[in-house]
């Protein structure tokens, strides 16, 4: 029970007073001088212990309130109950467990088509990949995440899968609607002026302005051969070349797009800078498709710098989380405009006046055809800087 100061202070004072009066009265009583003396020092010390005594209370601390109780936790298992994602445990020797409503809800009967199906591609290795559920309603698109982990001392693997096929319908549904039109905007371009010459072309014929039509005639010709070259940047763009995969130290191939890109450079007032870390690095790539990407980022890198005083370009290879390798190209030109980081790999769509823009869409499908994925991040300081993971 915790004590009161000011009861405590109290009855050290009452105690000293009663020594005291004790004393006093004491010495009132006896008449030897020797026993007076006594007495009165005993009153002395009586009254030194009582006055340390409050004075030791007064300078106690306040006690300090109780701390107040935790907030209540939510249950875990609630948690898990209503997440987004279907979960399961995976034990050797055991069948899967689910640990939520989602994982129910996607091996039931009514859901999945074959059930054992389904939970066979559950089997897999730690890692994440995309798979194909059997539905009745037919083949679904997921993601398939695995990890490992102990749990007690007893191993684990815990799968999670979401199903991700209507965002992935709607992601298509947007990139065609931005793919046709940026086709019908660069065909009608052309075909604009083809149609205005051509329906003039008689007039001009019969009022013997020969001069005139010749124009006419050679301006048809220079629309024709533009559609023609833009008809070719499209194929190039949609038959991407099987690529060659072989094992491929990264050092040699950063150094020899520099001194590919470098001169360049120079010639703008600017540098390339080339850093691998660790120099051993290697990758299982096509070597030549490969630095087609870095030239082509490095190209579109070095337009956007244009005008710019000293010009910086980076190419960078590290090893990221998970073991994967990400090849970086930064630079210090002005960027991409916000709003259109979603748009900048759409075929023949360009930021710059007279772009064709087919250096990014040629850069996807070149790093998605070995196996990699590419992508724009925004940089602290400004500037454009596309990370490729492999």
């Amino acid at each position: 029970m915790a004590s009161d100061p000011r009861r405590d202070r109290l009855q050290a004072a009452l105690a000293a007073l009663v020594l005291a009066a004790s004393a006093a009265g004491a010495a009132a009583w006896l008449d030897a001088p020797r026993l007076l003396v006594a007495c009165a020092l005993a009153g002395a010390l009586a009254t030194a212990v009582g006055w340390a005594a409050l004075t030791r209370l007064a300078h106690r601390p306040a006690p300090l309130p109780p701390d107040p109780a935790p907030p209540p936790r939510p249950e875990l298992g609630a948690a898990l109950e209503h997440a987004p994602l279907a979960l399961w445990r995976l034990v050797a020797g055991q069948p899967p467990l689910a640990l939520n409503a989602a994982a129910r809800r996607l091996a039931a009967p009514g859901r999945a088509e074959d059930p054992a199906a389904l939970l066979a591609l559950l089997e897999a290795e730690p890692g994440r990949r995309v798979v194909t559920l059997p539905t009745e309603h037919g083949q679904e698109r997921a993601v398939l995440a695995v990890s490992a982990l102990t749990v007690h001392g007893e191993a684990w693997r815990l799968a999670a899968l979401a199903p991700i096929e209507s965002e992935l319908a709607t992601e298509a549904l947007a990139a065609w609607r931005q793919l046709v039109q940026v086709l019908t905007h660069e065909i009608m371009n052309s075909l604009t002026p083809i149609a205005s010459l051509a329906a003039s072309a008689p007039a001009l014929l019969e009022a013997g302005e020969l001069a005139e039509l010749q124009a006419a005639l050679a301006t048809l010709a220079r629309r024709a051969q533009h559609l023609q070259a833009f008809v070719e940047r499209y194929r190039s763009v949609s038959h991407p070349p099987a690529p060659t995969l072989a094992d491929t130290p990264l050092l040699p191939l950063l150094q020899a797009v520099h001194g590919l890109i470098a001169p360049a450079w120079a010639q703008a007032g600017g540098e390339v800078a080339v850093s691998v870390e660790p120099p051993s690095l290697a990758l299982r790539t096509d070597a030549a498709q490969l630095e087609q990407v870095l030239i082509n980022l490095a190209q579109n890198a070095l337009q956007a710098c244009q005008g710019r005083p000293a010009p910086q370009l980076t190419l960078e290879a590290r090893l990221a989380r998970g073991a994967r390798l990400r090849l970086t190209v930064a630079d210090n030109g002005p960027g991409v405009a916000p709003g259109l980081e979603s748009r900048i790999f759409t075929p023949f769509f360009s930021t710059r006046e007279g772009g064709s823009g087919v250096g990014l869409a040629v850069v996807r499908q070149l790093v998605h055809g070995l196996g990699g994925t590419v992508r724009h991040a925004r940089r602290p300081g400004g500037g454009a800087c596309f990370v490729l993971t492999f």
